[in-house]
Formats: structure tokens, sequence, C-alpha cells
């Protein structure tokens, strides 16, 4: 059976994104940017939402570098019960039960499974105990009111371990953590 990684790129505050906040929150920088390409390069089967891949989809193509054209290269499945068709290769919608599908692909894929964005996909892959990575890449910003989509609403209660951290750029904290099955520990 293959692992699934579910990775969030959040503010310290718990925003995945702001109204006003460009991509990785303006914080690109070159420790970053080889982080997301070692993670590209690694195989994979890519899990995403329907809003994930139609944002990405419609980049314009002065914006379709390297990284872009690398990740629509991965297998990738769609999750959606509206789109019928992708443009990209190798991508597939899945229109069934999300978490169905994903026991199914944890049991036959070849590679590990990784989703991208899809805040909506990773909230019930957590909350069905399917992840076995959860990745947060947290942002040295408090985005407060201009918070655009909570990465955490919603979760239940949940014990993690810490598995890895690094410090990317000298501002940017990525932390690996795995569920444990565990209780919360409580007074």
């Amino acid at each position: 059976m293959t692992t699934l990684t579910a990775d969030l790129f959040v503010s310290i505050d718990g925003w995945a994104g702001s109204e006003r906040s460009p991509g990785y929150f303006g914080y690109v920088g070159p420790d970053l940017e080889t982080w997301i390409r070692a993670e590209s390069d690694k195989p994979q089967h890519v899990l995403m939402g329907r809003r994930t891949y139609e944002i990405l989809a419609s980049l314009p193509e002065e914006h379709r570098d390297e990284d872009y054209h690398r990740t629509t290269a991965l297998p990738i499945t769609v999750f959606s019960r509206t789109l019928t068709s992708v443009a990209w290769p190798k991508t597939s919608v899945e229109g069934r039960d999300l978490v169905g599908r994903v026991h199914e692909l944890k049991a036959t894929s070849p590679t590990p499974l990784r989703t991208i964005g899809s805040l909506s996909v990773v909230r019930q892959l957590l909350a069905a105990g399917v992840v076995d990575h959860l990745r947060l890449m947290l942002f040295p910003l408090l985005v407060g009111t201009e918070g655009r989509e909570s990465a955490f609403v919603d979760l239940l209660p949940a014990d993690l371990a810490l598995v890895d951290q690094r410090v990317l750029d000298g501002r940017i904290v990525l932390l690996d953590y795995a569920p444990t099955g565990h209780p919360i520990p409580r007074v």
C-alpha cells in the first residue's frame, strides 16, 4: 500500500490565501523553489479538486514555467462532480466518492499519492483518516481579516507526531506531521 501526503501552504494564523496575496504569499525564494522542484521530480500521483485544477489550468501562458509543465506531466486525478474532461495529459476526472477512490489508489498506485492545494479534498481525507503525512508550509505572516480560506476549519481533533522540520529561505517553516491515531492528550 502506498502513502498519501497532504500538502498545505498556510499563514501563521491558518489561512491558505488572502484577498491580496500573490502565490506563496509573496515569499518565493531559492530554497522554496528548490523544494517545489524536488517534490515535483519525485514519482507521485497527484490528487486535486476542481477549483485547484481550474485555477492552474487557467494560468496565462506567460506564467506557465518549467515547474508548471513538470506538474501537468504527472499522473493527476481531479475530484469533481461537475467536470467531465480536462486538458492536461495523464489527468483524469473522478466523480465518484473521494474517500473510496483514494482507498483504491492507495491499494493500487505504484507511486505515492500527494495533494496539491485543494483544501476541501485535504479536509475530507483527514476526516477519513487516510492521510499518512500532513505537511504544512508555514509562511511568516498574519493574514488576519484579509484571509480567504481557513485551512483548518471544521477539522476533527487529531493527535499528530512531528516527523521532520526544515526552514526554507530563513523564514518559511516546513513541518511534516503524521497522524498518530491516538487521542489528544487531555488535562
